[in-house]
């Protein structure tokens, strides 16, 4: 297997798992909903990533199992934010919107070198370089949304633009999740087709 994949996803995963903590605990300080269900999203690219280091020398047909077990991962996020959500409606406090903007940048920035390395790896490896790829661009959308709803909330001090960023997020892993389980059973069937 290319060992600069291996590489790659190993840097990805460390990159992601480093910022889970910084987003964490800044969501959990202001209270966001945005942040907070970004957050489960960057602690679940690193679990897929150290996944598809582990995965990478096993057969078609074991990556393709791995490949549709991270479909279901994918959708943590999405429990995320329907957690936060909640809290959000419980508690209806805006969160502070200048640290929403610039976590938001320093998120974009990680997610960016991410999406970056991984493009080059996106056809290797079937549905799990694939997961790992879609996954990193899917955030950079999202946190692009993050640091446009601090400024939204700069205005108005509403609740609304990061309960709406975190619907965004929560939507955008769950079509990631769909694409990901579609080319694991691609995958699957190209192996179950072979002699």
């Amino acid at each position: 297997m290319d060992p600069a994949l291996r590489r790659a996803v190993r840097l990805v995963a460390l990159l992601n798992f480093g910022y889970f903590g910084v987003e964490m605990a800044v969501a959990l300080a202001i209270g966001s909903v945005s942040l907070l269900a970004d957050s489960a999203d960057f602690v679940e690219d690193a679990a897929v990533n150290f996944l598809i280091f582990a995965a990478l020398g096993w057969s078609r047909r074991r990556r393709a199992r791995v490949g549709m077990a991270l479909s279901g991962v994918l959708l943590l996020p999405a429990a995320a934010f329907l957690w936060t959500l909640w809290r959000k409606f419980a508690y209806p406090v805006p969160p502070e919107a200048f640290s929403l903007s610039v976590t938001g940048l320093g998120a974009l920035a990680v997610n960016l070198f991410c999406a970056v390395t991984l493009a080059r790896f996106r056809e290797h490896a079937g549905s799990l370089t694939r997961a790992a790829f879609l996954s990193a661009r899917n955030d950079v959308i999202a946190n692009i949304a993050i640091i446009a709803a601090g400024g939204v909330t700069a205005v108005t001090r509403s609740i609304w633009p990061d309960v709406v960023v975190g619907l965004l997020i929560a939507v955008i892993n769950l079509g990631a999740a769909r694409e990901v389980l579609e080319a694991a059973r691609e995958e699957h069937r190209a192996a179950d087709a072979r002699p």
